[in-house]
């Protein structure tokens, strides 16, 4: 991090104009703007009038089926996966733009296969995987065949037979159980032959220069800049052909973990080379994809979730946040507040995300920030294999597990990892309380912005102004909330089918999200480079950090599991049993 070496924001001086133009945080709020609004030009400006007509027909059926049968159909979950199949990524723009943006995808064995797959190797995988469909298939059909006679049995008696309702209902669940795994082996028969090796030097040109934009009006100087960027991004692409190996992709060793992992390697063997230092920014990638990130923490979604999801992201996160920190200075006695503050906070809202804006509201050294998401890396890929098969040995409900994962699990991508492996329920309700729980990196960055300013900081007979508040709050933030509140009104106005195929299944999945996936990686490469170990040694003395991190944790997995059963089951069970 080239001026930015001791704190994670260094301008301690009152804000000007020239900010929006000449600092970090706005720079990624324009850029970040920049991605959605080409999204929504690329995706929204010229909608298919065939989506409205599918969607129509599949609501028409769906409509028929709830008032014909009090429990959701066959021919109901047909429709809803025929609506569920419309994308708008799928059309020829969103095909090239997801080709375009495309990463280094898996492999087994040769990690060239991660760039390119011939055709005949492509025909060679899906070969291998055929037996494993079509046995997948045979499972599923024979579950439905079941399903269409328990589901017959009901209907002949008139719906009105509790005891044939219920046994239909369990047959259906069983059979979309099956599908699930269907469809998963479904998608490892399909495997296209592929070639990135042109378009990733493409790639990283257009990204440096879109970065170079900003730099330039921060004052960097480009040509430098550019150079190290080259380097940043092949350490990058290392990071995302390791983390799609399949046996570190099992275990859940993603990009991110790589990236730290070979980033450091190099700083701390033959040292990070020095064309390459002044593209190490950190908080320029991560912040850019952080407003990304915004627009992707929808209101319709927290409010289709209720009132339960909304208690267990909204209640237990500032509690276990609070009471970490707490712990850290009272017991602990932990010899850095600041540290302090960026591993709960980090552990207790969303992992990386709410410890970048953590650390740039208590202005939190890099090599904090750095042992920070280096804990919340190593603790996701943890929880996100032993919570889901903890989950299922002891026979907890898809919606309490996935309830308790999304409130507990750091990254967004492990939420969703792990709650598909329970169920579809399970993934529903984990993505949408972490979401849910996203939020909060605005409320808590502010928070300790004014935290900080009014009693860690403060000077005896001294008032805190707003504006010293405004100065240290992470301008970013704003970025972040703006883009969740525009593209909520967009969600709103286009009504939940549209939204999900244009904005969800478009402007996000399409474009947006795989950006802030290339931004994060870059972020995280960045973050290896530039640390070196002796640096992060003085930090971990004692353990403190470490046992910050596990204790804090601990009682997040209590109080989160204890609020979400009696939310979800004692309070509101009539919420539960809609979804």
């Amino acid at each position: 991090m080239a001026e930015n070496e001791s704190n994670v924001v260094v301008d301690h001086g009152q804000s000007r104009l020239s900010d929006l133009w000449t600092k970090e945080d706005y720079w990624a709020i324009w850029l970040g703007f920049v991605i959605l609004i080409a999204g929504m030009w690329l995706f929204l400006a010229n909608p298919s009038p065939e989506f409205a007509q599918k969607v129509d027909k599949a609501n028409a059926v769906m409509a028929a089926e709830a008032e014909r049968a009090p429990f959701k159909t066959l021919a109901y979950y047909k429709a809803q996966d025929d609506k569920g199949k419309l994308k708008a990524m799928d059309s020829a723009t969103g095909k090239s733009i997801g080709a375009f943006l495309k990463a280094p995808g898996g492999w087994t064995s040769n990690p060239l296969e991660s760039f390119v797959l011939s055709k005949e190797a492509a025909e060679e995988r899906n070969a291998a995987a055929k037996s494993k469909f079509e046995a997948a298939k045979a499972k599923s059909d024979a579950a439905f065949a079941a399903a269409q006679v328990a589901e017959a049995a009901a209907a002949e008696a008139g719906f009105a037979d509790t005891a044939l309702n219920d046994a239909a209902q369990g047959k259906i669940a069983e059979w979309r159980a099956d599908l699930a795994k269907m469809k998963s082996a479904e998608k490892k028969v399909k495997t296209k032959a592929f070639n990135i090796s042109t378009s990733l030097p493409m790639l990283m040109v257009v990204m440096g220069l879109f970065f170079a934009i900003g730099m330039k009006f921060m004052g960097h100087d480009v040509p430098k800049f550019l150079v190290g960027f080259i380097g940043v991004f092949v350490v990058a692409v290392i990071a995302q052909m390791m983390g799609h190996q399949s046996t570190m992709k099992y275990w859940g060793i993603g990009t991110e973990a790589w990236a730290i992992i070979i980033g450091m390697l190099i700083a701390n063997t033959v040292g990070t080379p020095n064309f390459i230092k002044p593209a190490l920014q950190v908080e320029y990638y991560i912040k850019t994809g952080l407003v990304l990130l915004g627009a992707e923490v929808l209101f319709d979604k927290i409010i289709a979730i209720g009132i339960p999801g909304i208690f267990v992201a909204w209640v237990v996160t500032p509690i276990v946040l609070i009471c970490t920190f707490i712990f850290g200075q009272k017991i602990l006695k932990m010899p850095s507040k600041t540290l302090n503050m960026v591993i709960s906070a980090d552990m207790s809202v969303c992992g990386t995300s709410a410890a970048i804006a953590t650390a740039a509201a208590c202005r939190a050294k890099k090599e904090e920030l750095t042992l920070s998401i280096g804990l919340s890396l190593v603790f996701t890929a943890i929880m996100m294999i032993v919570m889901p098969a903890f989950i299922k040995s002891v026979g907890i409900p898809q919606i309490l597990g996935g309830a308790w994962m999304g409130g507990t699990i750091d990254a967004t991508g492990a939420v969703a990892a792990a709650g598909a492996f329970l169920g579809e329920k399970a993934l529903y309700v984990a993505a949408t309380i972490k979401m849910i729980q996203n939020v909060l990196i605005g409320v808590v960055a502010f928070g300790v912005a004014v935290y900080w300013c009014a009693r860690v900081e403060c000077t005896s007979g001294r008032s805190v102004g707003w504006i010293e508040i405004w100065n240290r709050f992470p301008k970013f933030v704003l970025g972040f909330l703006t883009a969740s509140i525009i593209f909520s009104i967009i969600s709103g106005s286009l009504g939940s089918d549209m939204s999900q195929i244009m904005v969800n299944q478009g402007v996000l999945k399409g474009l947006s999200s795989p950006l802030r996936g290339w931004f994060f990686c870059l972020a995280f490469t960045a973050i290896g480079l530039a640390t070196n170990f002796r640096e992060l040694a003085h930090y971990f003395k004692g353990g403190k950090p470490l046992i910050l991190y596990v204790c804090g944790q601990s009682f997040n997995l209590v109080l989160t599991l204890t609020m979400a059963y009696i939310m979800f089951y004692i309070v509101f069970p009539e919420i539960t049993a809609k979804i």
